[in-house]
């Protein structure tokens, strides 16, 4: 496989210039269809390193993506966002890879600054995954998405005034509206999925309460739990409000309420000892966040079974 260095894009200028596209008509933003990019990339891996928001609808798209630590293909009506500075990389065998249809959308940060999308944007947590899950469309949610493509490329090759700035910027709200509607209604329709990395997350846990990690380095963080699993903190905290109806957090608590129990109740230890298996410095944090979890404190709830 030949590797290339990542191609570090700065201006959507370049970014034209690197496909062999006409010159945009707006230098912070540029809506293209991807059947009007010339250029073939060469065989192996490409990577690109963008400064700027990326929103693609693809289809018919058969080489390889990677975006953070996980591959995934595309097929009909899958989006795909990418926020700025990301590494973006592509594994093709054959030019055909690369022939595909379907729109792209190009906003750089500045566009934004004097806009209500300059710090909404980053509340969309589709954003902000290191392992991004492609966005999977219904037909009709393809068909809505696709007009909101269609009016901001119309917009953007109309003649730029004093308006357009604001008519694209609802346009693209409206977008990142709907896609995170689609979201949701993603997290709800791929359950399956969801349970798996839930398992993983007990056996996650279930090693490192057995392993000694939690006299050594403490209760884990969710940081921690995110990055053992490879998903993102806000993406895994997202999945398990819908299936379990907690934060990572309240979750980790829980597992961790489970084993202290267990100590209670199977073994002599006396709860300072617990609490110091259970990795907590000071006996008193474990007592308050028994007591918070039970109602009780760890001797009453030992006592009660005696």
């Amino acid at each position: 496989m030949i590797v290339t260095p990542p191609h570090h894009i700065k201006t959507i200028a370049e970014y034209h210039r690197f496909n062999e596209l006409p010159k945009p008509e707006h230098p912070l933003v540029s809506v293209i269809k991807f059947e009007d990019i010339q250029r073939i990339p060469d065989k192996g891996q490409l990577n690109i390193i963008l400064d700027f928001y990326t929103i693609a609808l693809k289809k018919n798209f058969s080489a390889k993506m990677k975006y953070g630590q996980q591959d995934f293909d595309f097929d009909e009506g899958v989006m795909h966002f990418m926020s700025p500075r990301q590494l973006l990389s592509f594994d093709s065998t054959t030019a055909d890879d690369f022939k595909h249809t379907g729109w792209l959308l190009l906003v750089h940060p500045e566009f934004l600054w004097s806009t209500s999308l300059v710090n909404k944007i980053k509340k969309y947590e589709y954003f902000d995954y290191r392992i991004n899950e492609a966005l999977h469309l219904s037909e009709k949610e393809e068909f809505m998405v696709t007009g909101i493509f269609q009016n901001i490329a119309e917009e953007y090759h109309s003649r730029i005034d004093n308006l357009s700035q604001d008519v694209i910027t609802a346009q693209i709200e409206l977008l990142l509206t709907y896609s995170d509607r689609f979201y949701q209604r993603q997290f709800i329709t791929r359950k399956i999925t969801g349970h798996r990395i839930l398992n993983r997350l007990e056996v996650l846990l279930k090693t490192y309460f057995e392993n000694g990690s939690l006299i050594e380095n403490g209760l884990p963080t969710v940081f921690y739990i995110a990055d053992a699993l490879n998903i993102s903190p806000n993406y895994l905290s997202r999945l398990l409000k819908m299936l379990s109806g907690q934060s990572t957090q309240q979750f980790i608590h829980d597992k961790l309420i489970e084993l202290a129990k267990e100590k209670l109740l199977m073994t002599s230890l006396s709860i300072n000892e617990i609490a110091y298996q259970l990795g907590f410095e000071h006996p008193q944090s474990f007592s308050k966040l028994f007591k918070a979890k039970t109602k009780s404190s760890p001797g009453e709830f030992r006592q009660s079974f005696n």
